[in-house]
């Protein structure tokens, strides 16, 4: 048995031989080594996005050069939406392409040169001048991993049996916890005067190289020529728009993930709680990673294996659970504020937060790829992404109330977000019946 049918078969437990009914014959005798090349280079690319988090590290390092304030807030809205915004028009471009893994290897070296570039920034650049090119550098990621975002659920769909889609993303997010835990574990131990900009630096020129090994593993996947339907241009493509009047499952599914951009949106916020209680200590840096990269580790497979069940379902919980531990942070730091000030509590709630987001993440994704086929699938990815982030840039303005009710207060408020998420998540069709 070959390298790649053994992690198959590990991973999924693979018994049913039927599996293959929405993919041809020829994808389903390469399933193993597809899922077993997708899964390594998904596993390197979110190791790269935990090191180089906007929640985090990201921000550690506008803080460590000095950038203006107004960066900080900029970090996470650009790094999301702007991957989002234009897939509407690239997923036309896109369709026209009947091997479509080339559009994610090229994303995946764009993003490389991107953290490679910010990694440079912090160790050579300070104040505005470093600021505005951290800026820049997080826009252009950001469409690179546009690209990459398109092309993956593509192939996915071509490569993978939909009963084994949401086990893969699984495993890759558990995996790359393992290592992430590692990471954090390692700056969790220096001391607070150890982690400067030029540290952080160098610890995001190694994560950029992580996204150059990716593309090299994902260029192997034995990808056949699929159905193109015909690119679309730019007007045509807003035309697809229309999805959203007359195709109700696929609204329904838009509104409920844009809801469910709570579990993102408030993580920043836990990370800024605490900083206000403890301090920006390199400690607290590492205990955010740890906690983020043990969610993964934990729950990503057991999301990844229930997705595979009831992808609608992984979504409704996610949102309960984000929503809990938001309003259990809420009135803890009302009410029990020495408790919230502790250096376990923040960390923690952080971890159930990551475990909930794990979750939204796995289950919005395993829904939208069986949701559609075809080119279908490419429409649904690319206006879902692209009205999400628009709606992301506008709601992620929810910072500015911050004087007023304070961190503790925004987490409450998008708490009360999820539980509307969670409501409307029972109203959409469960696609893998």
């Amino acid at each position: 048995m070959s390298f790649s049918a053994t992690v198959y078969q590990k991973l999924t437990n693979e018994e049913d031989a039927r599996v293959c009914t929405d993919i041809p014959d020829s994808a389903c005798r390469e399933t193993p080594r597809s899922f077993t090349l997708i899964l390594f280079a998904y596993v390197l690319t979110k190791l790269g996005d935990a090191i180089a988090s906007p929640k985090t590290t990201l921000a550690w390092v506008t803080t460590a050069v000095g950038a203006p304030a107004y960066v900080l807030g900029f970090l996470v809205p650009i790094r999301e939406s702007g991957s989002m915004i234009p897939q509407l028009f690239i997923g036309g471009a896109i369709r026209s392409m009947a091997v479509r893994k080339w559009v994610w290897v090229a994303g995946s070296i764009g993003q490389c040169l991107c953290i490679i570039g910010i990694g440079l920034v912090a160790i050579n650049l300070e104040g505005s001048r470093a600021g505005w090119a951290i800026l820049a550098l997080i826009t252009l990621f950001s469409a690179a991993r546009g690209l990459s975002s398109v092309a993956a659920k593509d192939v996915l769909g071509k490569t993978i049996p939909k009963p084994r889609r949401g086990q893969l993303t699984g495993w890759s997010a558990s995996l790359a916890g393992l290592v992430t835990i590692g990471v954090g574990a390692t700056i969790l131990m220096q001391p607070g005067s150890a982690l400067g900009a030029g540290a952080i630096g160098g610890m995001l020129i190694g994560a950029g190289l992580l996204w150059l090994l990716a593309s090299l593993v994902y260029a192997q996947v034995p990808e056949y020529a699929g159905e193109t339907g015909g690119g679309r241009n730019a007007l045509e493509a807003l035309g697809r728009i229309r999805l959203l009047v007359t195709d109700q499952p696929f609204r329904r599914f838009v509104i409920t993930r844009a809801l469910l951009m709570c579990s993102a949106l408030s993580a920043p916020f836990y990370v800024a709680l605490a900083q206000g209680d403890n301090g920006s200590t390199a400690f607290l840096l590492g205990a955010f990673i740890v906690a983020a990269g043990a969610a993964s580790l934990l729950s990503a497979p057991v999301w990844g294996r229930f997705a595979d069940t009831s992808s609608r379902d992984v979504m409704i919980i996610a949102a309960l659970i984000t929503s809990g531990i938001g309003l259990v942070t809420f009135v803890v730091d009302r009410f029990v504020p020495g408790v919230a000030a502790t250096a376990w509590f923040l960390p923690l709630a952080y971890f159930v937060l990551s475990v909930a987001h794990s979750g939204v993440r796995v289950g919005r994704k395993t829904y939208v790829v069986n949701l559609g086929s075809g080119n279908q699938r490419t429409d649904y990815v690319a206006i879902s992404n692209s009205v999400i982030g628009v709606l992301l840039l506008l709601v992620g303005s929810v910072g500015t109330l911050a004087p007023l009710i304070g961190n503790a207060g925004i987490i409450g408020l998008l708490a009360l977000m999820g539980l509307a998420g969670a409501a409307l998540g029972r109203t959409l069709p469960d696609v893998e019946e």
